[in-house]
């Protein structure tokens, strides 16, 4: 498979399994959720997986990668008041937790621009 094909498909792979996790065990995602957002945080956690589900579909399809690559890259700009979240809720767990939540943080832009990369049909990370 050349490279232009994989990373695609690897951000489509991230995004599915990032989509599971919300399914598979909600409530570490239903503390991350912001107290200002309306309704229950369950809610809001199996919707952004269904989200992501989504959007590994559309990555991964040729024809509605464009599109959905874009969208992916709006969805990691929309998360991440969550990711706030998380770090300074987590500021006071040991080292290996905090560190985690923070490195979470400079994470989302590099997940942009491989969205907008496999956007323009490019193998993104530029």
């Amino acid at each position: 498979m050349p490279r232009s094909e994989r990373s695609p498909l690897l951000l489509a792979g991230l995004l599915a399994a990032a989509g599971v996790a919300h399914f598979a065990a909600p409530r570490q995602f239903d503390h991350t959720i912001p107290e200002a957002l309306p309704g229950s945080p369950r809610a809001w956690t199996y919707g952004s997986g269904a989200v992501e589900l989504a959007l590994a579909a559309g990555i991964a399809a040729r024809r509605t990668r464009p599109v959905a690559a874009k969208a992916a890259a709006a969805f990691f700009v929309g998360v991440f008041p969550a990711n706030v979240k998380m770090a300074v809720d987590w500021r006071h767990r040991p080292a290996p937790q905090r560190n985690a939540a923070l490195a979470r943080l400079p994470l989302q832009v590099p997940l942009v621009l491989w969205a907008r990369g496999v956007a323009r049909g490019g193998e993104g990370r530029s």
